[in-house]
């Protein structure tokens, strides 16, 4: 069965930093992509970023261009998220996602991703 598993969430002050790790077990295709996705507290949940595992390519919603960086280990099909200068609206579960011939013009929808891990909370205080 595949699996999801993430790690890495927790509580952190402003301005600080947090990895998160996903890894996709029993992976069943070659060409793929694993990214984030988050849901806030009475909010919708949207794209964070997303990265291609064979080609290395990422992509990342606005809000967090340049404080956010993904990167993987095509190996041990894992990705990392490194988030730095965290602000309390980051505050969300964060979901990994995985997804067969996610295309970079669809890489913020998630009904394009086939697996979803089961969600770490990440709380940034003020």
């Amino acid at each position: 069965q595949v699996q999801l598993v993430e790690s890495g969430g927790g509580l952190v002050q402003a301005g600080g930093s947090l990895r998160l790790s996903c890894t996709l077990s029993r992976p069943t295709f070659s060409n793929y992509a694993m990214g984030w996705f988050r849901q806030a507290p009475g909010k919708e949940r949207g794209f964070v970023t997303t990265i291609s595992m064979s080609f290395g390519s990422a992509y990342y919603a606005d809000s967090v261009k340049g404080r956010f960086t993904i990167s993987r280990d095509s190996a041990k099909n894992t990705v990392y998220l490194h988030r730095n200068s965290l602000k309390p609206e980051d505050t969300a579960v964060y979901y990994c996602a995985a997804g067969e011939g996610v295309t970079p013009s669809a890489v913020t929808c998630g009904g394009e991703y086939d697996y979803w891990g089961q969600g770490t909370q990440v709380t940034v205080s003020s």
